[in-house]
């Protein structure tokens, strides 16, 4: 059978920069093609590739022609953000300003017809969609301008685990003794700079006990914390005690995290082209340089930026859907049988069939209602900078005083310039596994690669 990802999708940039990449191809997760230098050597500047084919609201297909038109304008402009690395200042607080305002200046120099001028704008907005998709934000006006260049992008064509991105952390995880790993032990408290016991370990003291929801603690030396940055801004005033320093939780609040989720639709038959890669949805009507918002249960479904055909196996056809921001997470409240419904009615009038046939089932993420995750994943908010990455994965306590690397914190939102992604997470794990490698073994050399 088939596999589809609920969670991250690709590996971002698999090459030799790479660790998933390295640690997949090692394990052998990787087919022939992913492996190729071809591969690994293409520079796609972190954009998504151009859609196999865009439709509009009006149930018209758009020319790709100006579809690749807008994509050059529209890229080449987020290309431009990067200016802005370490100016002193920028002409405005955000990216999804910056691009608007370029926009607009743009627009005043097109010379086609009215209906021409309405349909690029309409493509543009699409764009806009998408890249609230890979920022995993509500919108682009939430995202900071200056650090917005820091994000790096590693070279190579994003790939996907034939089955599934559980194989690696499987064969990871193999080398780990049994019973290492527990299972469904929700943490409630993490108590630090104390002093506690543990029977086993007569006569020893521990400066963190780590507390669960069943009553059960762990006094331990360390504890490196990896929970999701949306999971530390609900919690952080009782995951804590004491509560975290000032200016870290001033960090947790000020960094941006969103949701970005998936929607998959299948089909008996597929309507798409066999060699239909990236379905574009265009709303004819919409445009960046206008800010009217219609009601989430309205119109939820426009922020939806089309569909990706996932690889056909036997003889099951998947699209998956990405939708990001509120609108995302309205679609969480719904029922299955609703957006089955209101995504079948789309999907009729774009392909202007109104007897298009309905999806046989639909299967969806919901990483905002899940209680450990509360979204996706991190970006730079308006207000933040990669500064506050940095604070966030300061280890505790920060002074000297008393036992050090009590806490430490890893995952995605704690790498300055590849937060977001899957490489940045392994990377801040393997960062804070040596800080205590460093403390307990300083003589011990780790013949890992660095980036």
């Amino acid at each position: 059978g088939g596999v589809v990802e609920v969670g991250a999708h690709w590996i971002h940039g698999p090459s030799r920069g790479n660790p998933v990449f390295q640690l997949a191809a090692e394990y052998g997760l990787l087919g022939e093609k992913e492996l190729s230098e071809e591969n690994q050597l293409v520079e796609t500047g972190g954009h998504v590739g151009l859609p196999s084919v865009s439709y509009a609201s009006s149930g018209a297909r758009v020319s790709l022609q100006l579809v690749a038109e807008m994509a050059t304008l529209f890229y080449g402009l987020i290309d431009q953000t990067r200016e802005f690395l370490h100016a002193a200042e920028t002409p405005v607080p955000s990216v999804g300003e910056y691009l608007k305002k370029e926009i607009g200046q743009h627009v005043t120099g097109w010379t086609e017809d009215e209906e021409t001028r309405k349909l690029k704008l309409a493509v543009l907005n699409s764009f806009f969609n998408l890249e609230c998709c890979v920022s995993g934000t509500h919108s682009m006006d939430l995202v900071a301008l200056a650090p917005f260049g820091e994000y790096t992008v590693l070279p190579g064509l994003d790939c996907t685990f034939s089955k599934g991105y559980q194989g690696l952390t499987n064969c990871m995880m193999a080398s780990l003794p049994e019973d290492t790993v527990v299972f469904e032990k929700p943490v409630k408290t993490i108590h630090w700079n104390g002093s506690f016991q543990e029977a086993a370990f007569p006569g020893e003291t521990f400066p963190v006990s780590v507390e669960c929801e069943d009553g059960d603690r762990f006094p331990v030396h360390h504890v490196i914390v990896t929970v999701p940055l949306g999971f530390l801004k609900e919690r952080l005033d009782t995951f804590f005690d004491p509560p975290l320093p000032a200016e870290k939780a001033e960090a947790i609040r000020k960094i941006g995290f969103g949701t970005n989720n998936k929607i998959f639709l299948e089909f008996e038959e597929p309507f798409w082209e066999p060699d239909c890669q990236l379905i574009q949805l265009v709303w004819d009507d919409s445009s960046p340089l206008e800010d009217a918002a219609p009601a989430l249960q309205d119109a939820w479904f426009r922020k939806l930026i089309g569909f990706v055909v996932l690889p056909a196996f036997a003889s099951v056809h998947v699209l998956c859907g990405f939708i990001a921001g509120l609108e995302s997470e309205f679609m969480e409240t719904l029922s299955d049988e609703e957006v089955l419904l209101c995504l079948t009615q789309v999907l009729r009038r774009m392909t202007g069939n109104p007897q298009l046939p309905a999806p046989k089932s639909v299967l969806r993420s919901r990483w905002h209602s899940a209680p450990y995750t509360r979204g996706s994943y991190s970006y730079v908010a308006v207000g933040s900078t990669g500064g506050d990455l940095d604070l966030l994965a300061q280890p505790l306590p920060a002074d000297g005083a008393s036992a050090q690397l009590q806490i430490l914190f890893a995952g995605e939102a704690t790498h300055r310039t590849f937060y977001s992604t899957t490489h940045g997470a392994l990377l801040s794990g393997w960062r804070e596994a040596d800080r205590l490698l460093s403390l307990w073994a300083p003589q011990v050399q780790q013949p890992r690669p660095r980036l």
